[in-house]
């Protein structure tokens, strides 16, 4: 017998234990003496397949040892004066067999779930993602989300304080020999917390044993897409209230430097600009609507020149005024920020997980998988973005 079958022989004993203290189980949730001597027999079955394991286990190892060539031929060119026995094993998460083991289970629904997982089980009952796959998300999501682009992030594995200098002390003038004066410099803090964000996907289960369908890149591309997604719209329009507080948020956003009761004119974009103080314009951006850009592409200076200065080479942003324009579909259509957004601070908490759904879709031939995340975000310093209101229609 392998060393799967075996794994695939204590998962079943497993389960059947498990499934026998459910059903064995009196009013009061405890087992019958008789019971608990079955459960115990059961139990020692389990952990005797595992004992079995490790023996095969290790037998292979040895194995593999002793056929082992006592010299290794040179093959390839040396690189950089190293080889590639001199690059250290990876381990943990980012070994291949967790990455393997991840979408073994997977394709299964989790059914066979290798003891290699075992060391990626998060609080809530999931397995952490391979690191390989944590990072794929985490390029998806900068790919697709600008504010992870402009913002800052901070990755914490509790709650994160920040301190912000709230007033700072004042010179004055004194005459000779006159007394000093002592300014008070005051500090506050801001917290950032943890919310939890999830997206969960059915596939059905037809593609889920096709070994020819790509579950792997399938899964990471709709769940980075979708919480790419949650996250900018949070990150500009969020309340604060179980999720980040937006970049546009009423209370704790952007300062509102003006709010017209006219159409838009270019004037306005130049006065905007200026409402930022001078230290916070040398890395200034503007974000907006793509439906605001439709109004701005119009707008003309005082000689008659488009304002809008689109892009004529390749990976070069669009400007206004000689600043960079960054677009969200997320963005409101009445508002228009200007800004440095690396005053924008977004809290990663641990890592990224996977999680399937027993038996909620199993009537209708599905299965389930949740992705979820804990991030937190907020402007620390509303003065490094202002806020153009524009008229309402």
């Amino acid at each position: 017998m392998t060393i799967n079958e075996l794994r695939e022989k204590r998962n079943q004993a497993w389960n059947a234990a498990k499934a026998f203290v459910e059903t064995k189980r009196d009013k009061d949730g405890l087992l019958s003496e008789e019971d608990a001597k079955t459960y115990a027999q059961m139990e020692k079955k389990v952990q005797d397949y595992g004992a079995e394991i490790e023996r095969m286990e290790a037998m292979s190892a040895m194995e593999a040892q002793l056929n082992r060539p006592t010299s290794s031929p040179i093959t390839e060119k040396p690189m950089n004066g190293k080889s590639t026995a001199d690059e250290k094993p990876k381990t943990g998460r980012a070994s291949d067999a967790y990455r393997t083991g991840m979408l073994t289970a997977l394709r299964s629904n989790f059914h066979q779930v290798s003891d290699v997982l075992r060391e990626g089980v998060d609080a809530d009952g999931g397995y952490l993602v391979p690191e390989e796959y944590d990072s794929r998300l985490i390029q998806t999501l900068s790919e697709e989300n600008i504010m992870r682009k402009l913002g800052h992030t901070i990755t914490t594995s509790g709650e994160h304080k920040i301190n912000i200098a709230a007033t700072a002390p004042a010179a004055a003038w004194i005459e000779e020999g006159g007394a000093l004066s002592f300014g008070d410099a005051t500090f506050a803090q801001i917290l950032l917390d943890a919310h939890k964000l999830h997206v969960a996907i059915k596939v059905t289960e037809e593609l889920l044993y096709d070994n020819a369908f790509k579950l792997e890149d399938y899964i990471l591309t709709e769940f980075g897409k979708a919480l790419a997604n949650a996250e900018e719209d949070a990150f500009l329009n969020g309340t604060g209230v179980g999720q980040p507080l937006g970049l546009f948020a009423e209370t704790g956003g952007g300062h509102v430097a003006e709010t017209l009761t006219a159409a838009l004119k270019s004037d306005d974009l130049i006065t905007l600009i200026h409402a930022l103080k001078r230290p916070y314009r040398k890395s200034a951006s503007f974000i907006m609507n793509d439906k605001t850009i439709a109004q701005i592409r119009k707008l003309k200076d005082n000689n008659g020149a488009y304002i809008w200065q689109p892009s004529y080479q390749a990976g070069e942003p669009d400007r206004i005024l000689g600043y960079t324009v960054h677009t969200s579909a997320y963005a409101p259509e009445n508002a228009i920020a200007f800004g440095d957004y690396s005053y924008y601070n977004i809290g990663d908490r641990g890592t990224r997980s996977f999680k399937q759904l027993n038996e909620l879709f199993a009537g209708n031939g599905m299965i389930g998988f949740v992705a979820k995340e804990r991030v937190d975000g907020k402007l620390i310093l509303p003065e490094a973005v202002q806020i153009l209101k524009l008229k309402t229609e």
